[in-house]
């Protein structure tokens, strides 16, 4: 393991001495881990990182006392006040509806994203003036509702109402016209009957859609396995009831003009592999922390 990883490694150890981890503070890999992830900082380590630059790390730190996560929140630095956003719970009580009316649109974007928020204030970021925002709101709740989904389905701004009905499933009264939008027909085709109209479409990304439809008939599915879009057929591919001679019949029509298509031909497929987690540090004595420490120059 290199030195920088050893020093992020031992940043986060359990049952620390303060002293150490202030020496820890000095290498900004080491400080960023302390500065995120430690529980047990006490009000001079908080004020030393402070004063080391890593305010915007600490902010992100879900342990703090709710009274620092109060003083961030009024941070002048709009990428501190994003950091608490993100994921703090409500302490003290009004600090997330404090938040929520930031004059800053990208705190209000990462504070859509916060686990903690309550389905008023969740409702309130779904009608922000600000299309990040609300793309925010779409992203991190999938249980809306009724009046907030029909509001995200219906409104003015395409890619809201395209985000939308890919999120959720949309009113059936409202299904007719999301299929007749062609902003949004491609993704509600996954919510309609797949039909031999659909299969047809001159629209590749609907005809995808309709390949990847968790009821799509064995003929549908038969008939989009000679699709003349490479991306059409490698859905069929990629299905797992289709049989093998289908599949492997379909696999040797797919050939890729770049790399790019490649790779998103082969992750469709689940041929990708991820390497394998690193396994977690030892916990160091205090005698191999000091050791580290002094190779470092700390």
């Amino acid at each position: 393991m290199e030195l920088a990883a050893e020093l992020r490694a031992l940043a986060v150890q359990e049952d620390l001495s303060a002293v150490l981890v202030r020496r820890l503070l000095q290498h900004r890999g080491a400080r960023s881990s302390v500065a995120l992830l430690r529980r047990d900082l006490t009000d001079e380590l908080l004020a030393e990182i402070v004063d080391l630059g890593s305010v915007r790390t600490l902010a992100a730190n879900s342990s703090l006392p709710s009274r620092i996560r109060a003083r961030f929140a009024q941070y002048p630095d709009p990428a501190v006040r994003r950091a608490v956003a993100a994921s703090v719970p409500d302490a003290p009580r009004g600090l997330l509806a404090r938040l929520a009316a930031d004059p800053d649109p990208s705190v209000r974007s990462f504070l859509a994203m916060n686990e903690h928020l309550s389905t008023e204030l969740l409702a309130l970021l779904a009608a922000d003036s600000e299309p990040s925002v609300r793309s925010s709101v779409i992203q991190r709740w999938g249980d809306v509702p009724d009046d907030v989904r029909r509001m995200l389905l219906t409104v003015a701004d395409p890619s809201i109402r395209s985000g939308s009905v890919r999120a959720f499933a949309p009113p059936v009264d409202l299904l007719p016209g999301l299929l007749e939008d062609p902003v949004t027909r491609a993704a509600a085709v996954a919510r309609a009957v797949p039909t031999p109209e659909l299969a047809a479409d001159p629209d590749s990304d609907v005809r995808e859609a309709i390949a990847a439809h968790l009821d799509l008939p064995p003929g549908l599915r038969d008939l989009l396995a000679g699709d003349r879009d490479i991306f059409v057929r490698n859905t069929i591919a990629a299905r797992p009831e289709t049989p093998r001679a289908l599949r492997e019949h379909v696999v040797a029509t797919l050939e890729p003009s770049s790399p790019v298509a490649q790779r998103r031909l082969l992750f469709s497929r689940g041929t990708h592999t991820c390497p394998p987690a690193a396994p977690a540090p030892p916990k160091l004595s205090r005698q191999q922390a000091e050791s580290l420490l002094a190779r470092a120059g700390l």
